[in-house]
């Protein structure tokens, strides 16, 4: 593999395990005040490139997801930008009364 396209599958992986996390673990109530909520900025650096990321992250009362978005970008030796967006599945989500 080029170091190009592990910086790159390195960026996606970051992203997928951002989303994961978000929908498939439950919140207890510490955690849910750990999760920042609104707009924010992550970076890392990962290989010979930075990948930061400005996500937005909308979770209900009782921690579930309701939405997160990511705008990922990755700098050095591949530039490259991309958006993500997470929702939950609908079977996570109850049924209006």
């Amino acid at each position: 593999m080029t170091s190009k396209f592990k910086s790159v599958v390195g960026a996606l992986i970051a992203g997928a395990t951002f989303a994961t996390t978000l929908i498939a673990t439950p919140m207890t109530a510490s955690a849910q005040q750990a999760t920042p909520q609104g707009w924010f900025k992550v970076c890392d650096k990962q290989g010979d490139s930075d990948v930061c990321s400005v996500r937005n992250i909308i979770a209900a009362n009782t921690g579930q997801l309701i939405t997160a978005v990511a705008l990922v970008t990755v700098s050095g030796k591949v530039n490259r930008k991309f958006m993500q967006v997470s929702v939950p599945p609908a079977r996570l989500i109850p049924r209006a009364c």
